[in-house]
């Protein structure tokens, strides 16, 4: 005896789940905090200009850019869940997930190259390992997520480039253009262009 068909509103539903999973994983994550960025933009301007005078005391240093991390921290996840809140975006959507996975591994990755080389005494590579990851971080999370990230993290990228080149004063100075300058621009452009 062949098999029964399904009913009718059995086979809606599992068109409708197929359809929402075809969607979801062509969507985009588009919570990215434009104006977050901005403001982060300016902190690492003011951790930079700190940072600097501490040069010399490579651990006040480093706490001073520790610091900004977390004020950093901070602000995106308050202006992303405004943003994400405002927009009515899924925040736990496929995408989303794929979006943070692609974003963190990075940074995880800078987290434990800092405490190795911290751990050896060695400061003149942070700034290099902290602007290449953190680049990184976007180019691999841009890949679900709107198209200026990707750009935003080549752009950080470069500057890794050029911090790897250079000691400690200057990798300071790089950083500073990077997490701040980097930071305002394109803030500005994604709060503009993408809904804040």
């Amino acid at each position: 005896m062949p098999d029964q068909p399904l009913p009718i509103h059995e086979h809606a539903l599992e068109s409708l789940r197929i359809i929402r999973e075809t969607m979801d994983r062509a969507g985009s994550f588009t919570s990215i905090p434009g104006w977050g960025g901005f403001l982060i933009g300016f902190t690492a301007i003011a951790a930079c200009a700190l940072a600097q005078r501490a040069v010399s005391d490579p651990q006040a240093w480093l706490r001073v850019w520790l610091i900004e991390a977390g004020v950093a921290a901070a602000i995106a996840a308050v202006t992303m869940t405004r943003k994400w809140r405002r927009t009515e975006t899924p925040f736990m959507s496929s995408v989303a997930r794929r979006f943070f996975v692609s974003y963190f591994a990075p940074l995880i990755a800078g987290a434990a190259l800092t405490f190795t080389l911290v751990h050896r005494g060695s400061f003149d590579p942070l700034p290099a390992v902290w602007l290449l990851l953190y680049g990184t971080a976007f180019v691999s999370s841009g890949a679900f997520s709107i198209r200026v990230i990707p750009l935003m993290g080549i752009c950080f990228m470069l500057l890794g480039v050029l911090a790897a080149l250079v000691r400690l004063p200057v990798g300071n100075l790089v950083l500073g253009a990077g997490f701040g300058g980097l930071h305002i621009i394109f803030g500005f452009i994604i709060a503009r262009r993408y809904g804040g």
